[in-house]
C-alpha cells in the first residue's frame, strides 16, 4: 500500500512545471512536460559542474516566467551516486527534488512510441511523465548527525571487508607454508598466535628455536592459556608440516604485512565504532533503542544510517517498505499463490534487521517468546527465516515508536499486542 499515492497526484496542477532528469557520469539530459504531458521546450544538456547546475536552474526559472507555472517538481532515477550532488544542490535552493523507480522507467518506455530504443533523450521524458502520474518518492537525503552516520556506516563497511580479505589471504598463506599451525591454534587472531606471526615464524624457524624461546615470544603478548604443552604441540606440527619450503623469503615478508594490515585494520574499527556510537547519543530514541537487550550500538547506528530523521515517516510501514520487508502475494479468482517480502528497499537496512532479529530470538525473553509463538501458532505457522523476518518489522514498528516518543521498551507491552500469545502467557 502506498500511503501518499493521492496526495502526490494531488501536487500536480495546472500550476505545475514537471522536469525530468536523466542522470549520467559527465552530462544529463531534462525534459520539461505539463501536467497533461505536452512538451514545453526542447531538451537542456548540462555537465555534471556548478556550471552546468547553474545552467539547469536558469533554463527552469526562464520556463517557470514564461509558462506562468511557479510550481516546479523535478524528478530523476537514483543512479549510482551521480544523482547525489545534483539532488543536495537543488534541495539547498528550495526545488522539490523527487525519484523515479528505474523499473517503472525501463517498463514505461515503449508507452509512448512501441519501441525499446533507449536514449537519454527519451530517458528524459519518459521520468517526467512517470512524475506526472504520481508515481515518485520523496528521497531520504540526510543531513547533520544522520549524513555523518551514513557515512560513517560506509566507512565501517569498507573496513570490514578489507578485514575479510586480509583473514582470507591469510588462510591462503597458513594453507600453503604452514597448514598445521591452525590445529595448534584455534584462531590465527589469537594474541598468542598473532605474535608468533608477526615475528615470521615457519615450521622450519620452529623446528630451529627451543621450546623455552618459543614461550618466551609468546609470553610476550599471552601470559597465560599457553604453556609449554601447547609449545609442544607446535613443534611437534612443525616437524610433521606438509607446508611448502620454496620462496620462504617472500613468504615471510607476506605474512608479516598480513599481520600488521589485520592489526592496524582491527584498531582503525575499534576506533570507528566509538565514534559512531557517540554520534548516536544524538539522536532521540537512540539511548532508548540500545537499551534493548540483544540490541547493539552498531545495529542502531546502521538503522538510523539508512533510515535518517524519523520525522520524516509517518507511519512505521513506510519503514518497513523502504526495507523491502513489505509483503507480496500472487492472487487471481481462486488461485491464491505464495506470500513473500518484496526485497525492493534498501537491502543494507534488510540486512541489518535480519541479523538483528537472530541474537534477539536467543537472548531476549520477550522476542524469544514471539519467535516461539510464530513458529508454532496454530494457524498460518512460519518457518525460522519467515520467524526472523515478522521479527524484523516487529523491530522497525519498536524503533520507531521509541524514536518518536523517546519512551522505554516494555516486552510486556509487545507480547500485549497479540492477543493470542497473552492468553496463552495467562494460562501458564
Amino acid at each position: 500500500m502506498d500511503f501518499t499515492q493521492n496526495q502526490r497526484l494531488k501536487q500536480i496542477t495546472e500550476n505545475t512545471l514537471i522536469i525530468g532528469v536523466d542522470i549520467a557520469k559527465q552530462k544529463h539530459v531534462a525534459r520539461a512536460i505539463d501536467d497533461r504531458g505536452l512538451d514545453l521546450a526542447k531538451r537542456l544538456m548540462f555537465h555534471n559542474s556548478f556550471e552546468g547546475f547553474t545552467n539547469l536552474l536558469d533554463w527552469i526559472e526562464s520556463l517557470s516566467n514564461k509558462l506562468n507555472r511557479t510550481h516546479v517538481i523535478i524528478g530523476m532515477e537514483p543512479t549510482g551516486h551521480y544523482w547525489l550532488n545534483l539532488a543536495y544542490y537543488l534541495k539547498d535552493r528550495g526545488l522539490q527534488t523527487v525519484v523515479v523507480n528505474p523499473m517503472k522507467v525501463k517498463r514505461s518506455k515503449e508507452l509512448d512510441d512501441d519501441s525499446p530504443t533507449k536514449n537519454d533523450t527519451k530517458d528524459a521524458k519518459v521520468i517526467a511523465q512517470v512524475v506526472r502520474d504520481g508515481r515518485f518518492h520523496e528521497p531520504t537525503l540526510p543531513e547533520d548527525v544522520y549524513a555523518e552516520l551514513r557515512e560513517g556506516m560506509k566507512l565501517y563497511d569498507i573496513i570490514q571487508e578489507d578485514l575479510s580479505s586480509i583473514k582470507a589471504q591469510m588462510h591462503n598463506l597458513l594453507d600453503r607454508y604452514f597448514p598445521e599451525f591452525q590445529q595448534v591454534f584455534k584462531s590465527w587472531t589469537g594474541k598468542a598466535a598473532i605474535q608468533l606471526l608477526k615475528q615470521g615464524y615457519f615450521p622450519r624457524d620452529i623446528i630451529q628455536s627451543t621450546e623455552e624461546e618459543l614461550l618466551n615470544e609468546i609470553n610476550k603478548a599471552a601470559k597465560r592459556a599457553v604453556g609449554l604443552k601447547r609449545v609442544q604441540e607446535l613443534k611437534q606440527a612443525a616437524e610433521q608440516s606438509v607446508g611448502l619450503q620454496i620462496g620462504l623469503n617472500m613468504a615471510k615478508q607476506e605474512l608479516k604485512y598480513l599481520v600488521e594490515q589485520y592489526e592496524l585494520l582491527t584498531k582503525r574499527l575499534q576506533v570507528h565504532q566509538e565514534q559512531l556510537e557517540v554520534l548516536i547519543q544524538h539522536i532521540p530514541g537512540a539511548v532508548e533503542m540500545t537499551a534493548i537487550k540483544g540490541v547493539s550500538a552498531m545495529t542502531v547506528a546502521g538503522f538510523f544510517a539508512e533510515v535518517g530523521d524519523l520525522s520524516n515517516y509517518s507511519d512505521p510501514r513506510q519503514i518497513i517498505k523502504l526495507a523491502g520487508l513489505n509483503l507480496t502475494m500472487n492472487q487471481s479468482g481462486l488461485h491464491k499463490g505464495r506470500t513473500s517480502i518484496s526485497k525492493r528497499g534498501r537491502r543494507r537496512l534488510r540486512s541489518i534487521l535480519f541479523q538483528v532479529a537472530r541474537p534477539l530470538s536467543c537472548h531476549n525473553e520477550g522476542f524469544k517468546q514471539l519467535h516461539e509463538y510464530y513458529r508454532n501458532r496454530p494457524n498460518n505457522p512460519l518457518t525460522g527465516k519467515q520467524s526472523f523476518v515478522a521479527l524484523s518489522r516487529k523491530l522497525i514498528k519498536i524503533f520507531f515508536v521509541l524514536g518518536t516518543r523517546e519512551c522505554a521498551f516494555s516486552e510486556s507491552r509487545m507480547l500485549a499486542d497479540i492477543p493470542m500469545l497473552d492468553n496463552i502467557n495467562q494460562a501458564a
